[in-house]
C-alpha cells in the first residue's frame, strides 16, 4: 500500500493573516475577538487556516452588475 507524503496545514497568525488580505492587524484581532473571522486561540494567541480564511471570504464576496 502506497502512502503519500501530506504534509499538515501550516497555521497563521494574525501577522499572516493581515498581511495576506492587507487589513491592520488591530482589525484582525478585533475580528477574532468577537468570533467574526475562523480562528483558534492557543494559548494567549490566535492562529488562522488559510483554507478557513479563503471560505470566509468567498461567503463576504459582493457581486456588483
Amino acid at each position: 500500500m502506497k502512502t503519500e507524503n501530506v504534509k499538515p496545514e501550516k497555521w497563521m497568525t494574525v501577522d499572516d493573516v493581515a498581511e495576506y488580505l492587507q487589513v491592520s492587524k488591530e482589525s484582525i484581532y478585533k475580528l477574532a475577538q468577537r468570533r467574526k473571522i475562523p480562528a483558534a486561540k492557543i494559548l494567549s494567541q490566535w492562529r488562522f487556516r488559510k483554507a478557513d480564511i479563503d471560505k470566509w471570504v468567498e461567503k463576504r464576496k459582493i457581486t456588483v452588475k
